[in-house]
C-alpha cells in the first residue's frame, strides 16, 4: 500500500469513532432495563481482527479496558470455529476474563468475502443474573456460584441460527427475564451495527487499506501514550487506601499501589494489597487494569 497519509487517518480514525458511538446509542434505544437505557452502565468497542480495540463508545471506562483480555480469551478458545453469522456470550471473570456476573459480554466477528476483518464487542450490565439476591450483586456471596450464572465464551448464535436451548437457560436463571433478553438482544443490534458501519468503510476505501491505516492507528497511539509519559518526572508515586471491611468484626482491606515512571513506561504493582476476601468486593485482573488505564488515561 502506499505511504500512510496523515489526513485520511485521521478521517479513518474518526470513522472508527463514530461507529462506536453509533453502536452505543443502539444500545440505549433498544434496551430494556433502566441500569443499560438509564444508567448507561454498558459499552461498545470496534476492534480489529486480532481483537484489539480501535474505537471505543464513549460510556463506561471501566468497562473498556477489559475489552482487549476477554478477545484474547474468545480467539484462543475457538481459534478456526469462528464464523460469519456467529454471537458469542459470556461473563465469567475467570473463564471469559469477565468483570462480575451481571456484565455479559455480546460480541459478533465481522466477516467480509470470508475473510475475518473485525469484531463488534459490548458488554452491559444486566438487572439479574440470578443468585442469592435479587441484582446478583451479594455483598454477602462468599463464593461466585451464588452470585449467579457463569457462562465462559459460548455461541448464542452460530452461523446466524440462534441456540433456543442457551436461550431458555438464560430465562430460567433470572428474576426478570424479558429484561435480560431484552438487553441482550439490544447488544446484538449494536454488534450489527458495528457490522455495517465496518463493511461499509471497507467496501469504499478496500479491505487492506482499513487495516492497513488500523495497524498506523495502534502505532500512533503507542507513541503518543510514550510521548504523554516521559512528561511525567520519573520516580515511584506510592499510595494506600482502604475499604472499611465485612462482616460484624470488619478489618480493613487495604490497597498498596506503586507507580514507578521511567521515561516512557510506566509499570503498577498492587503488592501489599489484601488478599481476597469472603465477599462481592473481589476484583478480578481484567478488571484491575481497567481501573489502571481509566487512572492513567485521565492524568495523560
Amino acid at each position: 500500500m502506499r505511504e500512510i497519509d496523515p489526513i485520511r487517518l485521521e478521517v479513518m480514525k474518526n470513522a472508527f469513532d463514530t461507529i462506536a458511538d453509533e453502536m452505543a446509542l443502539i444500545l440505549m434505544r433498544a434496551a430494556h432495563s433502566p441500569i443499560v437505557r438509564d444508567s448507561m452502565d454498558f459499552s461498545t468497542a470496534l476492534c480489529d481482527p486480532q481483537g484489539q480495540t480501535l474505537a471505543q463508545g464513549v460510556t463506561t471506562p471501566m468497562h473498556l479496558g477489559s475489552f482487549y483480555d476477554a478477545m484474547r480469551h474468545l480467539i484462543e478458545r475457538y481459534a478456526g470455529d469462528i464464523h460469519e453469522g456467529d454471537t458469542f456470550i459470556g461473563n465469567d471473570p475467570y473463564a471469559a476474563a469477565g468483570q462480575h456476573l451481571p456484565d455479559f459480554y455480546i460480541v459478533q466477528p465481522i466477516v467480509l468475502d470470508g475473510r475475518l476483518v473485525g469484531w463488534g464487542t459490548t458488554v452491559a450490565h444486566h438487572s439479574d443474573v440470578g443468585g442469592i439476591v435479587p441484582g446478583s450483586n451479594a455483598l454477602g456471596a462468599v463464593e461466585i456460584i451464588q452470585e449467579g450464572i457463569r457462562f465462559p465464551f459460548l455461541k448464542l448464535e452460530e452461523r446466524g441460527r440462534p441456540d433456543p436451548k442457551l436461550w431458555e437457560i438464560l430465562r430460567l436463571n433470572v428474576r426478570v427475564p424479558d429484561q435480560l433478553t431484552g438487553d441482550l438482544n439490544a447488544q446484538i443490534a449494536a454488534c450489527g451495527a458495528a457490522r455495517r458501519g465496518l463493511v461499509e468503510l471497507m467496501r469504499r476505501y478496500s479491505v487492506d487499506e482499513v487495516l492497513a491505516y488500523a495497524d498506523e492507528l495502534h502505532d500512533y497511539t503507542e507513541r503518543l501514550t510514550r510521548a504523554e509519559i516521559r512528561e511525567i518526572p520519573n520516580g515511584t508515586y506510592r499510595f494506600t487506601d482502604h475499604l472499611d471491611g465485612l462482616g460484624e468484626d470488619p478489618v480493613p482491606i487495604v490497597f498498596e499501589c506503586a507507580v514507578t515512571v521511567e521515561d516512557e513506561e510506566i509499570r503498577v504493582d498492587w503488592a501489599g494489597t489484601s488478599r481476597q476476601v469472603e465477599g462481592g468486593v473481589n476484583t478480578p485482573l481484567p478488571f484491575t487494569k481497567a481501573g489502571v488505564y481509566t487512572a492513567l488515561r485521565a492524568i495523560m
